[in-house]
């Protein structure tokens, strides 16, 4: 007995579907690589710049908070700035994905597929 692989209209439907999910899914790929999120760290000492591929592209620190006898505190604040940049970008992507998946059974938030982003 051969089984028997579902055809029709629900199956073109479906595969149409995904098709177009794929496609949306590139160009949001290329929008989320492209766009930059601005973070503030320190109340505003320190300003980072992040893009989708999670790369610093800017970097502003204010004179006041350099301090030779306290290099810690400003390794503390870029640290922390730069990790609330990169989970922004995260957050980002994957807010962005689950409106493509949302359609899709089994799809939601893809089991964190824009890791791979």
């Amino acid at each position: 007995m051969k089984a028997r692989v579902p055809q029709g209209p629900s199956m073109n439907a479906m595969i149409k579907q995904a098709q177009k999910m794929q496609e949306d899914m590139a160009t949001l790929q290329a929008d989320l690589e492209a766009r930059e999120h601005e973070i503030s760290a320190g109340g505003g000492a320190v300003k980072i710049k992040i893009n989708g591929k999670k790369e610093i592209v800017g970097l502003e620190i204010a004179p006041e908070i350099v301090d030779p006898d306290d290099v810690e505190t400003l390794s503390d604040i870029l640290t922390a700035g730069i990790n609330e940049a990169i989970k922004r970008v995260e957050e980002t992507a994957q807010r962005e994905m689950d409106k493509i998946t949302a359609g899709m059974p089994g799809m939601g938030g893809l089991g964190g597929f824009t890791g791979l982003f």
